[in-house]
């Protein structure tokens, strides 16, 4: 099970804490789902400026974001392995800007924000949409339960 961490960013530190936080949050996904394989996820750290240009360039809205996820799997088939015999779920792009800013805006720590948009992330890799009111509310039930487990609630 491995969560490859990246920071592309200067205006948030990253520590330990946080690298753990994301490790953490994303082996709560997988056992929550019931994941029969060992998997690969990427993390990249960037800042508003990064994340709005992947923002424009694939999903045609100029603007930052708080998480973008490029999954690597198309629904049960796994297009890529690694030299471990992991599935490679994919990559999840995370604006630390926004991570800050969110925190600070629903009254909650950085970290509890931090493993909220890791959670929601990984559940994009895995198939999970906001794209109707239905898949919504399916998708942040699971997140509030993992994060739950997790012993990061909301305030």
């Amino acid at each position: 099970m491995t969560v490859l961490l990246e920071n592309r960013q200067k205006h948030i530190t990253v520590d330990d804490g946080l690298k753990g936080i994301a490790q953490r949050a994303v082996d709560a996904v997988f056992e929550k789902e019931d994941f029969p394989y060992g998997y690969e996820v990427s993390i990249t750290l960037v800042d508003n400026t990064a994340i709005a240009a992947l923002n424009r360039e694939y999903r045609g809205v100029d603007a930052p974001t708080d998480v973008l996820s490029f999954a690597m799997m198309e629904g049960e088939e796994f297009l890529d392995l690694n030299e471990d015999g992991e599935a490679v779920m994919g990559d999840i792009i995370i604006s630390m800007e926004k991570v800050v800013d969110q925190a600070k805006e629903y009254g909650h720590s950085i970290e509890r924000e931090f493993a909220f948009l890791v959670v929601h992330g990984t559940l994009h890799l895995l198939g999970y949409t906001h794209d109707g009111q239905q898949d919504t509310k399916r998708m942040r039930q699971r997140e509030e339960e993992i994060l739950e487990g997790l012993g990061l609630t909301r305030g």
